[in-house]
């Protein structure tokens, strides 16, 4: 990755509103006449409903009932138009868990930052708009053969939970600093939550 300035991005691949924020983004870093990379963090969307042994419990009540996802529904199908996301598959994936896919990019982010983004890029749109299963280690080491890198060493560290201890850390650290929800944008102090317009990323950034 190179030296550019970075905008911090919190996020959680099962989350709609990260896909498309992350739409919202790559179109403000189009605008931008200098490079702007990604400071990737991740978060735990699933967290209250992770047990002690790190498996999701589907029947743990986090408050999000029928209501709460229809009214997301629309919020998304609604940005969804106003990106030009047409590619997205509207399913919410509720049963896919991303620990696995966040803890094999954090791999890939440490030690091979040049492929990182086009690897998270990958893992976004093998969820969102082909249906795949990222909690599958075969997908994702499919995923980082396309992009260049070795499938079987990624299958290493996801299989032997080398960077999940590591993972779990990084989501202490983001609730520290005050992370709740996702996605989280945060430049020089200041921070957007949600899967905001181009014109608000450029304000955060730029302060226009």
């Amino acid at each position: 990755m190179s030296d550019a300035e970075a905008i911090t991005v919190y996020s959680d691949y099962v989350c709609p509103f990260c896909y498309l924020g992350r739409q919202s983004l790559s179109t403000y870093q189009d605008e931008r006449e200098e490079e702007l990379n990604v400071d990737w963090h991740p978060f735990d969307l699933r967290a209250q409903k992770r047990g002690p042994d790190g498996e999701i419990d589907h029947d743990v009540d986090d408050g999000k009932d029928d209501e709460y996802f229809e009214q997301a529904r629309e919020n998304v199908e609604r940005l969804r138009e106003e990106y030009g996301a047409d590619e997205m598959v509207m399913d919410f994936s509720r049963d896919v868990d991303s620990l696995d896919a966040q803890a094999a990019s954090l791999y890939v982010r440490e030690e091979h930052p040049e492929q990182w983004l086009e690897f998270d890029v990958a893992i976004f749109e093998a969820l969102w708009e082909n249906g795949r299963d990222i909690g599958d280690v075969d997908v994702l080491a499919e995923l980082a053969a396309d992009v260049g890198l070795d499938a079987d060493e990624l299958r290493e560290v996801v299989e032997t939970e080398q960077y999940h201890d590591e993972l779990r850390e990084r989501f202490r650290e983001a609730r520290e600093h005050g992370v709740t929800g996702v996605p989280t944008f945060a430049y020089d102090g200041y921070a957007a939550r949600g899967a905001v317009p181009p014109s608000q990323l450029r304000r955060l950034v730029e302060g226009e």
